[in-house]
């Protein structure tokens, strides 16, 4: 019974300032709506109920109607590679296009054994929404990558429509070779394209020989299309921006970008300003100055947050939360604010960004161990993945126990 009991404290649980004061009638609870082998990605596709579940070794579940579906709707394991020097590699994420009820078109993003990170399309089966045809498999895009770390891996469809990619800057530690300003490397960037061979400006550098087909294409209004550097780019000077995520209401880029040996960085700004962004790695972590001579400060964009290591280590970038069933929160309003944590300490936190720079910053209650990302589905509600195996859903609760 006191294990019961205990259990049940646990599990009702609010948001609060830093002194975590009492929020008064209403609160904040997790949800748990399943236990998976190391999740570290959740989507939904539009006008699809399904939620699928990404497994860091090389699967993708299905949870319809709240249950897990016996059979993945892909699985690639034998062409994943999950282990290695930081624990950064694995099946990464997966996304889903506008047009997905009518193409049925799924794209995913994974390390392979040669430590490449690798974009691949992949349609289901006909008639069977549970299951991917592996046998449509048409790869998009490889970027070779000189270590086993800071890879990146998520893939998100923009609200313009465009594929965008977060690729880390490969390491190793420190980025001695400074890929991530070199705008003739994808490593450490943003990179935004057409996954479709569409009439519009030509993917140059994806093209692999006389006679063989495009692989995607670029837009034409991206920032470096007829300039110098690649083509693909949309953002650079990011360091690992493992998860990032688009603000359904208002469009703006969130970008939580793993530091190195002392600060942990959210950058957010309006998608249209981060058109071309140098966001400062390896010049600068943080706030602080990194290296001299790589990139001076006025030439970048800083970072709304820095939050230094100790206990902190590495940041989950989460979503501006717009769940209509979580405003009203016993006068603290968690809607707009933005939601992020770290993946050692487990901590959470809501931050509100205004025009004039971030505001107050309040923690929850909850921990989740071994945050490895967020997820938002089509009705804006919010989930919690832990690479230990279980995966939250954040809800209101009229009262808090104990």
């Amino acid at each position: 019974m006191l294990a019961g009991l205990l259990a049940a404290v646990a599990a009702i649980i609010g948001l609060g300032n830093r002194d975590e004061q009492p929020l008064g009638p209403k609160f904040l609870t997790l949800e748990k709506v399943g236990r998976f082998r190391e999740p570290v990605h959740l989507a939904q596709p539009p006008g699809s109920e399904l939620l699928f579940v990404v497994e860091k070794p090389g699967r993708v579940l299905v949870l319809k109607d709240g249950k897990v579906q016996r059979l993945p709707y892909l699985d690639l394991r034998r062409a994943v590679k999950d282990s290695g020097k930081g624990g950064e590699q694995g099946l990464l994420s997966i996304a889903f296009p506008p047009d997905y009820q009518d193409s049925g078109l799924s794209y995913v993003a994974y390390t392979d054994r040669r430590n490449a990170m690798r974009i691949v399309e992949y349609a289901h089966r006909p008639g069977d929404e549970l299951r991917a045809n592996k046998g449509s498999a048409r790869e998009i895009l490889r970027i070779p990558q000189p270590t086993t770390k800071h890879h990146g891996g998520m893939i998100v469809f923009g609200p313009d429509k465009y594929l965008y990619i977060g690729a880390g800057d490969g390491g190793p530690s420190g980025d001695p070779a400074n890929n991530a300003q070199n705008k003739r490397l994808l490593l450490g960037k943003l990179l935004r394209i057409d996954p479709r061979t569409q009439p519009v400006a030509p993917a140059r550098p994806s093209k692999r020989g006389a006679g063989r087909p495009v692989e995607y294409t670029v837009p034409r209004d991206n920032p470096f299309v007829g300039r110098p550097g690649r083509d693909e780019i949309y953002a650079y000077g990011l360091r690992n921006p493992w998860r990032f995520s688009f603000d359904r209401a208002t469009g703006s880029l969130a970008i939580g970008d793993g530091g190195d040996a002392r600060y942990e960085e959210i950058n957010f700004l309006p998608a249209r300003k981060a058109r071309g962004a140098n966001f400062g790695w390896s010049g600068w972590e943080g706030n602080y100055r990194l290296k001299r001579g790589i990139v001076p400060r006025d030439r970048t964009v800083p970072p709304v947050l820095a939050y230094p290591h100790g206990p902190g280590c590495a940041v989950t970038g989460g979503y501006v939360v717009r769940d209509p069933d979580l405003s009203r929160i016993a006068g603290r309003e968690i809607v707009g604010r933005f939601v992020f944590g770290d993946f050692c300490t487990g901590r959470l936190f809501a931050l509100r960004i205004t025009p004039k720079g971030p505001g107050r910053e309040r923690s929850f209650r909850f921990r989740i161990s071994a945050l490895t990302s967020f997820a938002e589905d089509r009705s804006g509600r919010i989930y919690m993945l832990s690479q230990r195996g279980p995966i939250y859903r954040l809800e209101p609760a009229r009262k808090r126990v104990g």
